[in-house]
């Protein structure tokens, strides 16, 4: 999936409140690909699969050449499409501009917040992003 920057004053900016659902799921997305793994912490069901999950994305990004983590920080989210499967539940249709690799995220909402839910995964297919 998708070390945080060594920016100090980024610390008190790793929380973030979304206002919607898709500035959950754009945040998150963003958040990773800019290996800003405290701030994407901020946005996931705090549960400890998720937080495993998440940890394991951290160590990949770790084990990373520094161009890879380049070219990552510097992509686009691409072919963003959502669908609703409920009114707290949705499934985000997504790809970014360096692996250009369909991917998806659920998202659920919980006490009035959206929340990534990593323990889920969703294939996309181009007819679903399409819609």
């Amino acid at each position: 999936m998708f070390t945080s920057c060594g920016n100090n004053d980024s610390s008190k900016d790793a929380t973030v409140t979304a206002e919607n659902e898709d500035d959950a799921a754009r945040n998150f997305i963003r958040s990773v690909l800019d290996q800003d793994f405290e701030k994407a912490r901020t946005l996931i069901v705090n549960d400890s699969l998720n937080n495993a999950f998440l940890n394991l994305t951290e160590r990949s990004f770790e084990k990373m050449g520094k161009q890879d983590k380049y070219n990552y920080k510097n992509a686009n989210i691409q072919n963003y499409n959502t669908r609703a499967i409920n009114d707290s539940t949705i499934i985000v249709y997504y790809a970014n501009s360096f692996k250009k690799k369909d991917d998806s995220l659920k998202l659920v909402k919980q006490n009035g917040q959206w929340l990534v839910d990593l323990k889920y995964t969703f294939p996309s297919t181009k007819d679903v992003i399409t819609q």
